[in-house]
C-alpha cells in the first residue's frame, strides 16, 4: 500500500519550489528546476537512460489499467511513427458512469484550498520528471520526435510548463484574501460590520483534448492549470499519442490517493477507431473548461459549438520571417536553417513564409540577391542536414501520412530551390524521415498567394519575393490579422524597419523575435519568461501561460455574515 502523504510533507518539499516559480514569472529570468541533460537522471529515485528504456519497453503490449471507474471496453492501436506498434491497450469510459465520478471528488479538492492544490500538483511533476527518460521514449514513438528533442521538449520543457500553470494559477487564486472583516462608519450610528468569506470555486470538469505532435508540451499547461484550480479533469489523448497522455494520468491518480484525495479527479478517455468522442464530449454540460491543440477546423467547432465551457485553443497559423538586412548573414542563415529543419517543421512555431526584397537585402559581406539569399539558405540547410545521423536526429519521423503528401505536393507549387530528400534511418528502417523543401514564390501573384497564405504544415517553407521592406511588413500584417501566427520573426539593420515590424506585432498581437542568430530559434519558447502564442489573432485565442490562461478556471464566491 502507498504511504500517505500529508498536508504539512507537501508544503515542507514543495513550497520552496512554488515561491522559486511566482519570482521566476514575476522577473522573467531563466530558471527551470528540471534538467535538461540525459545523464542528469539516475539517481535520488529517478530513472536513468537504461532504466528508462527499459520501462518504456515492459509497457509495449500491454494492458494499461488505471483503474477508473465506467471502464466498459479496452482500446489502442497506436503505431510508432518509426515504425514499430506499440500494443498498449487503455479503458474506454462510459461517460455517463466517469463523468459524476469525476465530479464527487471535486468539493474535497476544493475545499482543500490554492495552496494545498498547487503542492500535490508539484508532487505530480516531481514524480513525472523521475520518469522522464520512460516519458521521452512514450513522446518519442508516438510524435516522431528525435530522442533527444522528445527527452527535452517532451521531458523537462512540458514540466516547466506545467509548473508555470500551477504558478499562475496559485497567483490568481490568492490575490484575492480567504476573508475579510469589513466595517463602514454611520457617524453617530453603530457601525455596520460584516465579517465576509472568498472562496476560489472551479467551474466544472475540463477536458484536455491532446495533439499528436506535443502531447505533454502542450497538454500540461491547460491540466495544470485546471487541477491547481479546483477542475478534475477528462485528458482525451490523440488517438495517434496516447500513452505519453495516460502516464501522465496514471502517476496524478497515484499521488491524488496518497494524498487522501480521489483520484478520479484525473481521468483518461481513450477511444475507438474513429469514435470522435471529443465531439461527444465537448459538448455535454458537466465539461466546462476545453483546453485543444489542433486544427482550425476543429477549433472554430469548438468555439463555436460547446457553448456551455470555456474554450481555450491553439490552432493554426502562418508563422512568418522577415529578411530585410543583417550584420550577421553566415549566422542568420544558420539560424533560420535550423529553425526550417527543426522535427521536420511539425512545430506550430516554425516558419513558414520567408519574406524577401525582390531587390535583394543587404548583409556584412555586401548585398545578396533574392536568388542568392535563396539558394545560400538552401546550401545552408543542405550542410546542416548532410549527414545522415545528424539529420535523423534532427528531422525525427514524418508524424503522419498528410505531412509526407503536403511535402511531395508543395514542389509543384513552384520553383523549388531546395528539394526535399529522403533520409534512412538504420535503427528505425520504418521511419519517414524527410527533409525540407524550400520553393520561390511571388508576393505580387495572386496564384502563388493561394500556396503562402495557407498554413503547409511540414517541412515546407515558402521564399517569397516582395516588393519593398514596406510591402513585407504590410504582407506580414495582413497575414497575422487573416491566418494568424504563433511567431513572427524579422532580420534587420534598420531602425525604421525595425519599429514598422514591432507596430505591426503589437497592432496584430503576435509574439516577435527580432535578429537571432546564436542558439536561441524562432521556434522555440522559454518557460517562465516567454509566452508561447498571445491569445491575441486567429493563431490562438489563448497564450501558454499568462493570468488570463488561469483566471476564467475558477470564479470567487462570497459569503457575508453579520458581524
Amino acid at each position: 500500500m502507498a504511504a500517505e502523504l500529508t498536508a504539512h510533507q507537501l508544503i515542507a518539499e514543495h513550497r520552496p519550489t512554488l515561491d522559486q516559480t511566482l519570482e521566476a514569472i514575476r522577473t522573467r529570468a531563466y530558471w527551470s528546476p528540471h534538467p535538461e541533460h540525459p545523464k542528469a537522471y539516475g539517481e535520488n529515485g529517478s530513472l536513468g537512460m537504461a532504466e528508462g528504456k527499459a520501462a518504456f519497453d515492459a509497457l509495449l503490449g500491454t494492458r494499461l489499467d488505471l483503474g477508473q471507474p465506467g471502464t466498459d471496453d479496452w482500446v489502442g492501436g497506436e503505431a510508432s511513427p518509426y515504425g514499430i506498434e506499440l500494443g498498449v491497450t487503455y479503458p474506454h469510459p462510459d461517460v455517463d458512469v466517469l463523468l459524476p465520478a469525476m465530479r464527487a471528488g471535486q468539493r474535497a479538492w476544493r475545499d482543500a484550498g490554492a495552496e494545498i492544490r498547487a503542492v500535490v500538483c508539484l508532487e505530480i511533476l516531481k514524480r513525472i520528471s523521475a520518469r522522464t527518460h520512460e516519458f521521452a521514449h512514450a513522446v518519442m514513438h508516438t510524435s516522431g520526435q528525435a530522442f533527444m528533442m522528445a527527452f527535452q521538449a517532451g521531458g523537462p520543457h512540458a514540466q516547466d510548463r506545467g509548473l508555470e500553470a500551477v504558478a499562475y494559477a496559485y497567483a490568481e487564486q490568492v490575490r484575492t484574501p480567504d476573508s475579510a472583516e469589513w466595517t463602514k462608519p454611520q457617524g453617530k450610528r453603530d457601525p455596520l460590520a460584516l465579517n465576509k468569506q472568498f472562496t476560489p470555486v472551479p467551474r466544472g470538469i475540463a477536458l484536455l483534448i491532446g495533439c499528436n505532435t506535443f502531447p505533454t508540451w502542450n497538454g500540461y499547461p491547460g491540466l495544470f492549470a485546471s487541477l491547481a484550480t479546483g477542475n478534475a479533469v477528462l485528458v482525451k489523448p490523440h488517438p495517434r499519442a496516447v500513452l505519453p497522455l495516460a502516464l501522465t494520468v496514471q502517476v496524478a491518480r497515484e499521488v491524488l490517493a496518497e494524498a487522501s484525495f480521489d483520484p478520479n479527479l484525473v481521468a483518461l478517455a481513450a477511444e475507438r477507431p474513429s469514435e470522435g468522442i471529443a465531439k461527444t464530449l465537448a459538448t455535454r454540460p458537466e465539461i466546462r473548461i476545453i483546453d485543444y491543440t489542433g486544427s482550425t477546423a476543429f477549433g472554430d467547432w469548438l468555439e463555436a459549438n460547446a457553448r456551455q465551457a470555456q474554450v481555450y485553443t491553439e490552432k493554426a497559423g502562418v508563422n512568418t520571417v522577415i529578411v530585410e538586412s543583417t550584420d550577421n548573414y553566415k549566422g542568420m542563415l544558420s539560424n533560420l536553417a535550423f529553425s526550417l529543419s527543426l522535427y521536420s517543421g511539425q512545430m506550430c512555431t516554425t516558419p513558414q513564409n520567408l519574406l524577401i526584397p525582390r531587390d535583394g537585402i543587404s548583409t556584412e559581406e555586401g548585398p545578396r540577391s533574392y536568388d542568392e539569399v535563396v539558394a545560400d539558405l538552401a546550401k545552408a540547410v543542405g550542410g546542416l542536414l548532410g549527414d545522415d545521423a545528424r539529420a535523423n536526429g534532427l528531422l525525427g519521423a514524418l508524424v503522419n501520412p498528410d505531412v509526407k503528401t503536403r511535402l511531395e505536393a508543395a514542389a509543384g507549387l513552384g520553383e523549388v530551390a531546395l528539394a526535399s530528400r529522403e533520409v534512412a534511418n538504420p535503427e528505425f528502417p520504418g521511419a519517414v524521415v524527410r527533409t525540407p523543401v524550400i520553393v520561390k514564390l511571388d508576393g505580387a501573384k495572386p496564384d502563388d498567394e493561394a500556396a503562402y497564405m495557407s498554413e503547409c504544415f511540414g517541412p515546407v517553407s515558402f521564399a517569397v519575393a516582395v516588393d519593398s521592406a514596406a510591402d513585407a511588413v504590410e504582407l506580414l500584417r495582413r497575414t497575422v490579422r487573416d491566418k494568424g501566427a504563433m511567431t513572427v520573426g524579422a532580420y534587420t539593420t534598420s531602425d525604421e524597419v525595425t519599429r514598422a515590424v514591432e507596430e505591426a506585432c503589437l497592432e496584430e498581437c503576435a509574439q516577435l523575435s527580432l535578429n537571432l542568430t546564436g542558439g536561441v530559434y524562432v521556434n522555440q519558447t522559454a518557460a517562465f519568461s516567454d509566452f508561447h502564442g498571445s491569445g491575441g489573432n486567429p493563431a490562438a485565442n489563448a497564450a501558454l501561460c499568462d493570468s488570463a490562461f488561469v483566471a476564467n478556471r475558477f470564479r470567487v464566491v462570497e459569503v457575508r455574515r453579520q458581524a
